[in-house]
C-alpha cells in the first residue's frame, strides 16, 4: 500500500525522493489507530458492568464535619502541640528515612512498593508505585533511542527537571505520612497529631484520623490524591520557571506524542495474546488543570483496584520486576537497557505494528542510573494549600471504573508517532542541507 502524493514538479521532486521511506510508517500508524478503536469498543462492551468503588455517605459526612472543625482551628490560630522527646525522635527518624529514599525515581518507587507490601491497606502506596514507574520511564525516554532526535539539550534538561521535581516533591510530602502510619501500627498508638511537625497539610489530619478508626482505604486514597495534586500545584504547575520552560511551550502543549501524559499499569496474564504484558491505564488530557489531575488520579485508582484482573496482574508484575527506569522492564520485546546501535547512526524505521521488523534492533531504553545522575533536592517551599474546605471536598466521592482502560494500543500508537516524527525530522534536515 502506498500513499498517493501530489504530482511532482521541479521544486518538490527532491522532497518526495527523500520522503520515499515514510509511507510504511504512515500505513502502520493508520493500522494501529484502527486497531485502537476496535480494542476500545470491545473493552467498552466488556466493561459495561464494571463495579464502582464506593465512599459511604456516612464517611463523607464525618469527614466534612471534621474538616470544618479543622478550618475553625486554623482560623483560631491553633498551632501544632509541642512534642515529647520520644515523639521528636520519631519525627527526626521519619525525616531522615525520607531523605534516604528520596535520592531518585528508582529509590522512591521501591519505597512505595515496600510500604504497600507491608501494609496492603495503604492502596495509595501501590498506586504511587505504579505511577512512579511511569515517571521513571518518561525520564529515561529523554536519553533513549528516539527523543534525542527530537529534543535539544535545553529542552531535555527542562523536562527532566520538571518530572524530577514533581516526583520528588510528592514523595517528600506523602512518604512521611506512610511512615507515620507504619509507626502508629507498630506502637498501636495514634500518632497523627505529629503530622504538622512533618509539614503536612491540615487537610490530611482528619483523613488519617478517619482511616485509623474505619480503615476505609478508598477514602484515604482519594484524600492523598487531592493533597498531593494540591501540593504540587503551586510548587510545580504554577511555578514560573516550569511554566516558561515546559508547561507553556508548544512542545508540551502537544505532549500527546511525547507520551508524558500516558499512565499505564503493566499486568501479566498467561491467558492474554500476545503474551507480553498489556497495560491498563488512561491518558491525561490537560495536565495544567488541577481538578482534572485529581479526577484522573481517582480513575487510575478505580482501574487498579476495581477492574477485574488488573490488580492481581499488576501485583504479579511489581513483585517479579524490580523498577529500573527502563521500558524493557515491561516490554523487553521492544526495548533493551543496553544500546544495540551507535547513537549517531541515521535512524531506520523499526516498528511493524506491535513488534519490531525482522532483524531490527530493539529501542534503547536505559536504566535510570545510566540516563541521569542523582541530583540534590532543592529546598521545599513551605506553606499549606488547605484554606477552603468546599473545593477539595467535591472530590470525596464514589468512583466508577472507566469502561475502556486498555492502554496497550495507545502506547504502541504513541511509539509509532514518535518514530514517524523522527523519520520526518531526518528527511526535513536532509532537504534543508
Amino acid at each position: 500500500m502506498r500513499v498517493n502524493l501530489p504530482p511532482k514538479n521541479k521544486d518538490n521532486q527532491g522532497f518526495y525522493e527523500k520522503m520515499r521511506g515514510l509511507p510504511g510508517a504512515v500505513v502502520q500508524l493508520v493500522k494501529q489507530q484502527a486497531a485502537k478503536f476496535m480494542t476500545s469498543s470491545e473493552l467498552a462492551e466488556h466493561g459495561s458492568s464494571t463495579p464502582n468503588i464506593e465512599i459511604p455517605l456516612a464517611a463523607q459526612d464525618r469527614l466534612e464535619k471534621a474538616l470544618h472543625q479543622q478550618i475553625a482551628l486554623q482560623h483560631g490560630g491553633v498551632i501544632a502541640p509541642p512534642t515529647t522527646v520520644q515523639e521528636q525522635q520519631i519525627v527526626e527518624q521519619i525525616i531522615a528515612q525520607t531523605q534516604i529514599n528520596n535520592r531518585n525515581n528508582v529509590t522512591r518507587t521501591q519505597a512505595y512498593w515496600a510500604c504497600y507490601r507491608d501494609y496492603p491497606e495503604l492502596h495509595w502506596a501501590l498506586l504511587a508505585h505504579m505511577v512512579s514507574r511511569n515517571g521513571g520511564w518518561c525520564m529515561t525516554d529523554l536519553r533513549g533511542e528516539l527523543m534525542p532526535h527530537l529534543l535539544n539539550n535545553d529542552a531535555t534538561e527542562y523536562i527532566f527537571s520538571f518530572l524530577e521535581r514533581a516526583n520528588a516533591l510528592i514523595f517528600q510530602d506523602a512518604y512521611p505520612q506512610l511512615l507515620l502510619y507504619a509507626e502508629s501500627k507498630r506502637r498501636r498508638l495514634n500518632l497523627f497529631h505529629l503530622l504538622p511537625h512533618l509539614h503536612i497539610s491540615a487537610w490530611m489530619l482528619p483523613i488519617w484520623q478517619e482511616f485509623w478508626i474505619y480503615q476505609d482505604s478508598a477514602l484515604l486514597t482519594i484524600g492523598l490524591i487531592v493533597n498531593e495534586q494540591h501540593y504540587v500545584e503551586e510548587r510545580v504547575v504554577q511555578n514560573p520557571l516550569y511554566k516558561q520552560t515546559v508547561l507553556d511551550t508548544a512542545l508540551f502543549k502537544t505532549q500527546g506524542w511525547l507520551q508524558l501524559n500516558h499512565v499505564g499499569f503493566p499486568f501479566r496474564s498467561t491467558s492474554m495474546d500476545p503474551p507480553q504484558p498489556h497495560l491498563a491505564g488512561l491518558i491525561l488530557e490537560n495536565f495544567s488543570k488541577l481538578s482534572e489531575r485529581i479526577e484522573f488520579g481517582k480513575s487510575l485508582y478505580a482501574i487498579l483496584f476495581g477492574a477485574p484482573g488488573v490488580l492481581q496482574g499488576a501485583l504479579a508484575f511489581a513483585s517479579a520486576t524490580p523498577h529500573t527506569g527502563s521500558r524493557s522492564d515491561y516490554w523487553p520485546h521492544l526495548f533493551a537497557p543496553i544500546r544495540k546501535t551507535p547513537p549517531d547512526r541515521k535512524y531506520q524505521e523499526r516498528l511493524d505494528g506491535h513488534s519490531l521488523k525482522k532483524g531490527a534492533a530493539p529501542f534503547y531504553s536505559p536504566p535510570l542510573h545510566s540516563a541521569w545522575p542523582d541530583r540534590p533536592m532543592a529546598p521545599v517551599e513551605r506553606g499549606d494549600w488547605f484554606k477552603l474546605e468546599h473545593e477539595p471536598l467535591q472530590h470525596i466521592s464514589s468512583m466508577k471504573v472507566p469502561r475502556a482502560f486498555d492502554l496497550t494500543q495507545d502506547l504502541c500508537l504513541g511509539l509509532s508517532k514518535i518514530e514517524l516524527a523522527v523519520l520526518s525530522a531526518q528527511a526535513i534536515k536532509k532537504i534543508i542541507r
